[in-house]
């Protein structure tokens, strides 16, 4: 690689100008996390360290290097010490980036349970609820509509969101992944009001119209009776148990070379 700049007794090439650059913003991204906490002075002291380090390295001062190298030695428990809760910190801003959550999918069981143990609650407590698991097709749209939340589902945030006083618990709660993208959604009604004898309330009705326009499955808990129904490609499906529910959450969102509907269809013989 030929040298495209030289200071000195330093010959730098086009990789190490890159290799620099890279290094750098990482650096500068670490203090801006760190920014405003104690462990951003004793970052700025372990990079004072290694500069110091380069620099003894280049002028071959001996003593010094032994003394960092020493250093060095421990520095590694000695950071995980210092900085765990800046690390965990990081990590989970990490986790929540939206490119590692594309590459590193999550688990469908985990977030499924969690979903379960909060409808099963709703349930015997006669909590209304409504769940949006989009699948193909976008509900941007409709996630707009509600109130940001980006936190990841878990049994309580969910009975927190549609317990009755809560000021989030009129509407849909929209899932993605294993975060709860949004609260207190509007959801198209369907134009039916009635399957057979059973007439439809607003949130059947609200998980039926968005079900007939998109192919997200919608978990429904009825306010008054308790009940537990999902819709689907523009059906609906009552009086399911919560493990009956789980089974079917687990056929649908697990498979993945078949239709909604087909599996809708299979799923629903199975019953």
């Amino acid at each position: 690689m030929p040298e495209i700049l030289k200071i000195g007794f330093l010959h730098l090439t086009l990789v190490d100008l890159i290799d620099i650059l890279i290094v750098s913003l990482i650096i500068r991204q670490l203090y801006i996390w760190m920014k405003g906490t104690i462990a951003a002075q004793i970052f700025l002291g372990l990079m004072f360290l290694v500069l110091l380090s380069f620099v003894s390295e280049l002028v071959n001062l001996k003593l010094l290097n032994w003394l960092l190298k020493f250093i060095s030695d421990v520095w590694v428990l000695a950071f995980i010490i210092l900085f765990q809760p800046e690390l965990r910190r990081l990590l989970m801003l990490v986790g929540n980036n939206p490119l590692f959550r594309l590459i590193f999918k999550p688990s469908v069981t985990a977030v499924i349970d969690e979903v379960i143990e909060a409808v099963g609650e709703m349930s015997q407590k006669q909590i209304g609820a409504l769940i949006v698991i989009p699948r193909q097709t976008g509900i941007r749209s409709i996630i707009e509509t509600g109130v940001p939340i980006q936190a990841k589902v878990t049994k309580e945030l969910l009975l927190t969101i549609f317990f009755p006083k809560s000021p989030l618990h009129d509407g849909a709660v929209v899932i993605s992944g294993d975060r709860v993208e949004a609260a207190a959604c509007t959801l198209p009604l369907s134009a039916q009001s009635r399957i057979g004898n059973f007439l439809l309330g607003t949130r059947h009705r609200a998980a039926l119209g968005l079900s007939e326009i998109s192919d997200a499955i919608v978990i429904v808990v009825s306010e008054e009776t308790g009940t537990i129904s999902v819709a689907e490609a523009g059906k609906l499906i009552r009086g399911l148990s919560p493990e009956g529910l789980r089974k079917k959450l687990l056929a649908e969102l697990q498979a993945e070379d078949k239709s909604p509907k087909e599996i809708f269809e299979e799923v629903s013989q199975s019953e």
